[in-house]
C-alpha cells in the first residue's frame, strides 16, 4: 500500500475505488487508446467528456480517470467531480495498468 501512497499521494483510495467496481475512463484520443490501455477501461476523449456526461453518470459507479501522464485526467476529474460524481485521478494509464491487473 505504501507504493500506492507514493504513486498517488492523497488519492490513496484507488484500491478502494477498484474494489467498489470503479469504471476507468481513459481521456486520451482513440488513436492513443488503441496503442494500449487498461483492460476494461472506457475511452472517452477529454474533448467529448462534456457531451458524454449523461452516459458516464448513468453508469452509477465510482470513476477513475487516466491519461498518458495524468495531467488531463486531472482536468477530467475536476469536471466530473464538479458535476457531483465520485471520481479520482488515476494518473498515467500505464501505471494504473500495473496496479489494476
Amino acid at each position: 500500500m505504501s507504493f500506492l501512497k507514493n504513486l498517488f499521494g492523497k488519492e490513496t483510495n484507488l484500491q478502494q475505488f477498484l474494489n467498489e467496481g470503479a469504471i476507468i475512463i481513459d481521456v486520451r484520443t482513440p488513436q492513443e487508446f488503441d496503442r494500449g490501455h487498461v483492460k476494461g477501461s472506457k475511452n472517452v476523449p477529454l474533448d467529448s467528456l462534456q457531451n458524454r456526461f449523461e452516459e458516464i453518470r448513468s453508469l452509477n459507479k465510482p470513476i477513475i480517470t487516466v491519461f498518458q501522464s495524468g495531467m488531463r485526467s486531472g482536468t477530467a476529474k475536476s469536471f466530473l467531480q464538479g458535476k457531483g460524481l465520485k471520481v479520482i485521478n488515476g494518473g498515467s494509464w500505464a501505471n494504473l495498468n500495473k496496479v489494476a491487473s
